[in-house]
């Protein structure tokens, strides 16, 4: 932990920082240049509440739930140096019951920030004095909902109505940042996190909670330079650190841009497996090429002992000062860590340009057969009339949902048809915009084929997000 000399001279250079950095973020290019905040990233003004959505096929009787997702919706003027990861935190859900859509829902997260700017009153709970915006994702934690960020503010549990509720330590056990990306073992239930925060650039730490949402252990980690560690992976006996070279710049942010962290060829690419109940002693390092990595689509152990990821990989991002994450896309990678002889092994499944993988989570940290992705390519919007595509690897397929023309998918999630489904037997669904009409489907597929169920079609753009989860209303 920082000593007192430590934190009282963070405090003490922070307004200086901050000064020179809004000195120089004058001197940017105007936010009407920026293109998160226009065409389909156009943010809404507006909370809703729709009950009479259209539906087109047949919604699924077993989906008794919501699918809720959360991104970016910057309240009012968007200044100088904005970046699209640091937007409002606004979540968007649609209430499936019955074989109806019961309602639409989007809602600001009550942030101290959102009201300093003339927006919805704060609701309270625990801050950390970082700043509150809670933008990345949601999903269920024993019986709660919570909206997520990383690096930054503890988490927001939600209601059913997706109103905030309030901000949550969970229950006073998690002493720093908490990460967009837990990983539960299906086995245990406990919710494994690697966790980073800006002002502590010499460490990292493992979080893990329990089913219920109790902090069960918080262990530091030593590492250099402040790397930005999006995901994590996990697996029975490991749970899993990307340190890559993306780290905090303090270059950047004296320059007045607000999302400080920049790719840094200084920064030593590497794997680092911590024993579940380990120490940081115990922390193997596992050097890799440069690259990196916003998400893990699974991660297991083989026969061998040896780590097995299948990740998206980039070789570069945030190369330069840009308002959103531009790289070059690498594709479908399965990663082989070998603890025993300290490599990493790369080999590429599938080289055309995906993100946001999703497996169907009762089989994460064991090995499985399908894998969800959806089309990425160099679009200056970071999302295009791409395909969603289905990987099975127990055969070499790969198929692909192509929504058509001037229709933008999401991240779509899987959710089993019952709870001892075999792999794969349910549905995937996620948000897909249709540019032409101006409106929006929660569109549902069958997971296996990719043949369409059900769309609920709501009679806006919802911008462009991040990550969401179908949560069973059980």
């Amino acid at each position: 932990m920082a000593s007192v000399i430590e934190k009282t001279i963070r405090k003490a250079v922070t307004p200086a920082i901050q000064a020179v950095a809004g000195i120089n973020r004058a001197r940017l290019a105007d936010a009407s240049e920026n293109p998160f905040v226009h065409g389909i990233h156009t943010p809404l003004s507006e909370e809703k509440t729709l009950t009479s959505l259209e539906v087109m096929g047949t919604i699924p009787a077993e989906l008794d739930g919501r699918y809720v997702r959360i991104g970016p919706n910057p309240f009012g003027e968007v200044g100088k140096g904005h970046h699209w990861f640091i937007g409002d935190g606004m979540v968007h859900g649609v209430r499936l019951k019955d074989g109806k859509a019961e309602w639409y829902r989007n809602r600001f997260i009550r942030s101290n920030e959102l009201e300093s700017k003339g927006g919805p009153k704060a609701v309270g709970g625990p801050r950390r004095g970082m700043g509150d915006t809670v933008n990345t994702n949601v999903l269920g934690v024993g019986d709660k909902i919570m909206a997520l960020v990383e690096a930054g503010s503890y988490p927001v549990e939600l209601d059913g109505n997706l109103e905030s509720v309030a901000y949550s330590n969970f229950g006073g056990g998690l002493a720093g940042s908490f990460t967009a990306h837990p990983h539960q073992c299906p086995v245990t239930g406990e919710h494994h996190a690697i966790c980073y925060q800006a002002d502590q650039p010499d460490r990292i730490r493992h979080v893990v909670l329990s089913r219920e949402g109790e902090v069960l252990r918080e262990i530091d980690i030593p590492v250099a330079n402040g790397p930005s560690i999006h995901d994590c992976a996990l697996t029975e006996n490991y749970a899993v650190i990307l340190d890559l070279p993306v780290t905090f710049s303090m270059k950047t942010l004296l320059a007045g841009h607000r999302f400080p962290y920049r790719w840094n060829r200084e920064h030593q690419a590497r794997v680092g497996l911590i024993p579940r109940n380990g120490s940081s002693d115990d922390v193997i390092w596992c050097n890799v090429d440069p690259c990196y990595v916003f998400h893990v689509g699974n991660s297991y152990e083989d026969e061998a002992g040896r780590v097995i990821i299948d990740l998206c990989a980039y070789e570069t991002i945030f190369d330069g000062d840009m308002p959103g994450p531009y790289g070059k896309a690498l594709g479908l990678e399965r990663w082989t860590v070998d603890p025993a002889s300290g490599t990493v092994d790369r080999a590429t499944l599938d080289s055309t340009g995906q993100e946001f993988p999703r497996p169907d989570e009762r089989f994460f940290t064991k090995p499985y057969r399908y894998l969800w992705c959806d089309g990425l390519d160099g679009d200056l919007e970071f999302f295009s009339s791409l395909p969603l595509y289905r990987h099975d690897f127990e055969t070499g397929e790969r198929i692909a949902h192509d929504f058509g023309e001037g229709r933008v998918p999401g991240e779509f999630v899987f959710v089993p048809r019952k709870p001892d489904a075999p792999e794969g037997d349910g549905w995937v669904m996620g948000y897909v915009i249709d540019r032409n009409s101006g409106t929006t489907n929660l569109e549902i597929l069958e997971a296996i084929s990719l043949e369409p169920v059900a769309a609920i079609r709501i009679p806006h753009i919802i911008p462009p997000g991040f990550h969401g989860n179908w949560i069973a209303a059980s």
